[in-house]
């Protein structure tokens, strides 16, 4: 048997009035999930327990099959993984943005969806301003890097993400608390050594967005997450244009793809992420693809392009994976959301998300389409999102 875990990110969304009650998963034209609706298992599911706060980096650790409320320690270690960073014991790894703020407001949290290339040479410039023999900025994808720190101050302060401040003033969402001092020093400091950047006089003269400020949130120390191989039984690979949901995948000992052309963002390549994972299912039993795109066009309360992308997802992933199955035989496909994201109001919401199980053994149980109402008419709801992977597997892990 080979598995497929299909992770449409911030794919569920709330009944807008612009598509007539209907919610961007209602309203795209998503034929291969809705035959997989008709013909597999449809549900609700949970990926974030109580009191944790509803993002990708806590609700993708559930859909992987672990307990956040167990093993989640914070964004930044998971990136880190990814990033190849060997974190002691006594380390702190935080989630470290580009952004860019004017007049006083959070105005963008990827600095305009700045060039990996072009912000490589800022954290190059922020690791020689600020950087120590305790503290070290890394160079990481577009706007998503990481800051290690191992001084004698811990860090469990309360950080809030830059993508749920948008448009609000970015010193009302300080960070608070213990180490907290250490975060905002930085992240003001940050703003002078940015100012001055050659890249950022280019970027002006283009007419782009400046990286004008680092935002740090997500902070934490090294999780400690058991071999998925030693859990479940089977041989994991992941495919993600995102540090976090590789990085997990690092930490759990999963192959990691690399895609050509994946860029975590609407334009990705689609078609490539679906090539490779058929390619994939040939020397490992299981593959997990995230695409991150609906969670970015709901950011950007984007509501076309949240459809759009999700057509691509059915169109180039679904569709080439379920066909997969016809010419390649036994096969399993879990289709599922991390969390919400409303494309109102831009940010993640907690909640039930809808998923859909089809292939060989999953017996048929519903006849619907695949969507929130028909996953929510449905009686099957696993509570705890993460048990949700050892009933796919059919291992309880």
């Amino acid at each position: 048997m080979k598995y497929c875990v299909i992770v449409p990110d911030g794919a569920a969304d709330y009944s807008l009035s612009e598509l007539g009650g209907r919610t961007p998963l209602e309203a795209a034209d998503t034929p291969h999930m809705d035959r997989a609706a008709a013909e597999g298992l449809i549900g609700l599911t949970d990926h974030v327990p109580p009191r944790m706060t509803p993002g990708s980096a806590v609700a993708m650790m559930s859909v992987t099959g672990y307990d956040p409320a167990a093993c989640f320690t914070g964004r930044g270690p998971l990136e880190a993984a990814d990033l190849g960073i060997e974190m002691g014991p006594d380390q702190w790894a935080v989630r470290c943005n580009l952004v860019t703020v004017a007049d006083g407001l959070m105005a963008d949290f990827t600095a305009d969806h700045i060039p990996t290339q072009e912000a490589a040479a800022l954290i190059a410039a922020l690791n020689n301003d600020l950087g120590s023999d305790e503290l070290a900025f890394h160079a990481g994808t577009s706007y998503r890097h990481v800051m290690t720190y191992g001084g004698a101050i811990a860090l469990p302060a309360q950080t809030v993400p830059p993508h749920d401040i948008v448009g609000e003033p970015f010193e009302d969402h300080y960070p608070e608390g213990e180490g907290s001092e250490v975060l905002v020093y930085l992240m003001e400091r940050s703003r002078g050594v940015l100012a001055a950047h050659p890249v950022n006089a280019a970027r002006a003269a283009r007419g782009d967005g400046p990286a004008n400020m680092i935002w740090l949130w997500g902070q934490g120390v090294k999780p400690d997450l058991a071999d998925f191989h030693r859990r479940f039984g089977v041989k994991g690979a992941v495919i993600s244009a995102v540090n976090l949901v590789r990085g997990i995948g690092r930490l759990v000992g999963w192959e990691v793809v690399h895609v050509p052309g994946a860029t975590g963002y609407v334009d990705t390549d689609y078609g490539a992420k679906g090539r490779y994972a058929v390619e994939a299912l040939h020397r490992c039993d299981l593959v997990l693809v995230h695409v991150e795109a609906p969670d970015e066009a709901g950011h950007q309360r984007d509501l076309r392009a949240k459809i759009a992308a999700l057509e691509r997802i059915d169109a180039d992933i679904v569709g080439p994976l379920m066909a997969h199955r016809e010419r390649a035989g036994l096969l399993r496909l879990l289709i599922v959301p991390d969390h919400v994201t409303s494309v109102e109001d831009g940010k993640h919401k907690r909640g039930r998300v809808p998923f859909v199980m089809w292939g060989d053994g999953i017996e048929a149980a519903s006849g619907a389409r695949y969507t929130e109402a028909h996953a929510g008419a449905s009686d099957v709801v696993v509570e705890r999102g993460w048990e949700l992977m050892g009933k796919f597997i059919g291992h309880p892990g």
